[in-house]
């Protein structure tokens, strides 16, 4: 099972369709729970970071394998990240990927992840990155199973 804890909400039409056309392909292959966490809509990065941290520790579960999206993360291949999580799921029944808030991620929750991972060094909208995101893991998917997608 993989969960994808995200700050915030998506608002326009044409994210939500993209997201759930990517969790409607990824059925096929795997259970994903998606969970959003509300934004604080304030200008202090302290005080937004510790509130979206204590809302995100709320809903982690310390059984699972927690992978921070950050932009500071290691940044695989597809190719690598499809290996990488065929292995981790092997040993865990359960993925957790976050994506932060605007402020990104409090310090307390990045210390507790397995995993860093970054897709660029560039900084992208959170609703773009979630699509991003479930893309990346259902062509993961498709890597491992040998099924025409990846090229």
């Amino acid at each position: 099972m993989i969960k994808i804890i995200c700050v915030g909400k998506l608002k326009e039409s044409y994210w939500k369709e993209a997201c759930q056309e990517y969790l409607k392909r990824l059925q096929k292959y795997t259970t994903v729970e998606l969970i959003e966490v509300q934004d604080e809509k304030i200008d202090d990065e302290k005080i937004a970071l510790a509130t979206e941290g204590e809302r995100i520790e709320k809903i982690l579960n310390p059984k699972d394998f927690l992978i921070t999206m950050e932009i500071e993360g290691t940044m695989p291949s597809s190719v690598e990240l499809s290996e990488q999580l065929e292995k981790i799921e092997m040993r865990n029944s359960n993925l957790t990927f976050l994506i932060g808030g605007s402020y990104g991620i409090h310090p307390r929750i990045k210390e507790k992840a397995n995993l860093k991972l970054s897709f660029s060094r560039l900084t992208f909208p959170h609703q773009l990155f979630r699509i991003l995101l479930l893309e990346q893991i259902y062509r993961s998917y498709k890597i491992r199973n040998h099924e025409t997608y990846h090229k």
